[in-house]
């Protein structure tokens, strides 16, 4: 459902796979219908509607603030679904769709790709949290991903890790933000602090010059930073991590919800995780105040 930036990528995905059928994908532009008529021969619909209960899975790509109707709408038809991050933008709609998964007994799944990326590192199997984490995700307007803030968009990826690294629930938020291309923030620098203590510092932007994406993480024994543009690994502690390997975090996402649907898989990423860093994300919009002009870095550009 979407068969836009993302959308195109997983039907591309789909149409490589071994015992999967790609039936169709639906849009409202004409243009895209047209380019998925192209690339993969497939039916085209306007209305996504119209594949209720004509697909055992499905992923669904378009705008956030539409992902909780067609989410519940096709759990609802008996289908299995990946959704794109957020998993909705309310936590009222991610606590009745993780309900709903489980009344239905369908696979629910959403996007959070890096997570397999970040996995492989092996940093997920330490369970000692890190004194502090500092992330950064920083890239140019593009445009996509507008109907909501940066935080829902871009920041959201780094509080699923943050999550996965952290345990325990965050006690303080600060938090200040820029609007600059579009109603919501489109920059936004967060400092959480965690109940045990480790102290979490985000900033994410859409309007920068420059693409940067990184985690530092610093514990009693040493440092961990990854640079996901780079794809390199700077480690000064005593746990052993293997090299960032980028190789198709998309398709191996997509393989291991088919697979989960099947049956024979748990999903990578259950939609209570999801929704914890959910929670938090709208926690840091609640907070959000007025980033102060001008900026000292100069990171962004005005239109």
């Amino acid at each position: 459902m979407g068969i836009g930036a993302f959308g195109r990528h997983h039907a591309a995905k789909y149409a490589l796979m071994d015992e999967v059928e790609l039936v169709g994908v639906a849009d409202p532009c004409v243009k895209a219908r047209r380019a998925a008529i192209a690339n993969h021969g497939v039916q085209v619909f306007a209305e996504w509607r119209e594949l209720l209960g004509a697909v055992d899975v499905v992923s669904v790509c378009s705008p956030a603030m539409t992902h909780a109707a067609i989410v519940r709408a096709f759990l609802n038809s008996g289908a299995h679904v990946l959704v794109e991050k957020p998993i909705a933008t309310r936590l009222s709609e991610a606590d009745q769709l993780v309900a709903l998964a489980k009344a239905t007994g369908r696979v629910l799944t959403v996007g959070h790709q890096e997570r397999f990326v970040f996995a492989r590192t092996g940093l997920l199997d330490y369970v000692d949290a890190p004194l502090s984490v500092e992330c950064w995700r920083q890239g140019e307007w593009t445009g996509r991903g507008s109907d909501v803030s940066v935080v829902l968009d871009l920041m959201i990826h780094d509080l699923d890790l943050v999550h996965r690294l952290v345990p325990g629930t965050v006690s303080e938020i600060e938090a200040t933000g820029l609007r600059v291309k579009s109603r919501h923030m489109d920059e936004v620098e967060a400092l959480l602090e965690f109940e045990n203590g480790t102290e979490v510092r985000l900033s994410a932007s859409r309007i920068a010059n420059h693409r940067r994406r990184g985690m530092r993480a610093i514990y009693m024994d040493g440092v961990i930073e990854i640079d996901f543009i780079a794809r390199t690994v700077r480690n000064t502690t005593r746990r052993h991590l293997n090299p960032l390997v980028l190789d198709d975090p998309l398709g191996e996402s997509l393989a291991a919800f088919v697979n989960a649907a099947r049956g024979t898989a748990e999903p990578i990423v259950r939609p209570e995780e999801a929704r914890l860093a959910l929670a938090t994300a709208l926690r840091i919009e609640d907070n959000c105040l007025p980033m102060a002009l001008p900026r000292a870095t100069g990171t962004y550009a005005r239109a």
